[in-house]
């Protein structure tokens, strides 16, 4: 029996079952990954990309954060790939309870996944740090230089930065879906990162299947790794 047709026989046999992903979801979409060889750590900057995502940086140089900010993490015009869309129909019919997810670019709900736990926020949200209206994507990509609200608030995206904690009720019920999991799928992530990566720990379940290009701290505790995209994996076992 091959991997994909094992993890076929998982997701046949399982009704309780949770997604975990990163990064490496969304790269077949054309989204670059953060620690990959091309990805966004490895291009020249005039500061490291982790300083130019971090809260500090954001209040103290607002005009180069969403200089970088507009250029790599809004993603308009991206569409869900094979991995999005398989995991909308498996909720679709039952078998996924929820997507935990470290992106923050909306593909999963572009997809048609309705219970989409962001970790790490939206791009598709910003709000005025001062009174609280919103703000569409749109308007913050459009806007030449730092966007302000009429009472004089700045617009923050509604994404977690460096130096700032994850929201925790997103966190609980991150928790509560993984400790309740039958059979937990990791996909696309290095699982390096905490406390999201942090979150493997509460799993109690039958089956863990990780789903990375490269070799992650659990590899040893998954009943099934496999080395292929995330696309064509979930792809070919879901039928989409």
């Amino acid at each position: 029996m091959t991997d994909t047709e094992l993890l076929k026989t998982y997701i046949e046999t399982y009704d309780n079952i949770v997604f975990f992903g990163g990064a490496g979801v969304s790269t077949e979409s054309g989204i670059k990954d953060f620690r990959s060889q091309n990805g966004i750590y490895s291009m020249n900057f005039k500061y490291p990309p982790e300083t130019m995502l971090s809260h500090s940086f954001f209040v103290s140089h607002p005009e180069e954060f969403f200089d970088f900010y507009k250029k790599m993490m809004i993603c308009e015009g991206i569409k869900p790939n094979r991995a999005h869309i398989a995991l909308a129909k498996l909720e679709s019919i039952g078998k996924l309870k929820a997507v935990i997810t470290q992106n923050i670019d909306g593909l999963h709900q572009a997809a048609g996944s309705k219970n989409v736990l962001e970790l790490h926020g939206s791009t598709k949200r910003n709000y005025c740090a001062r009174c609280g209206k919103f703000f569409s994507e749109e308007t913050v990509a459009g806007y030449n230089g730092v966007l302000y609200c009429d009472c004089g608030g700045i617009v923050k995206p509604d994404v977690v930065l460096y130096e700032e904690q994850l929201d925790s009720k997103t966190l609980e019920a991150s928790i509560d879906a993984i400790s309740k999991a039958k059979l937990l799928i990791v996909a696309g992530t290095s699982l390096v990162v905490y406390p999201a990566a942090g979150l493997l720990r509460y799993f109690k379940g039958e089956k863990l299947v990780l789903i990375n290009r490269d070799a992650t701290p659990y590899d040893d505790s998954a009943d099934l790794v496999i080395r292929e995209p995330v696309g064509k994996v979930l792809g070919d076992v879901v039928g989409v």
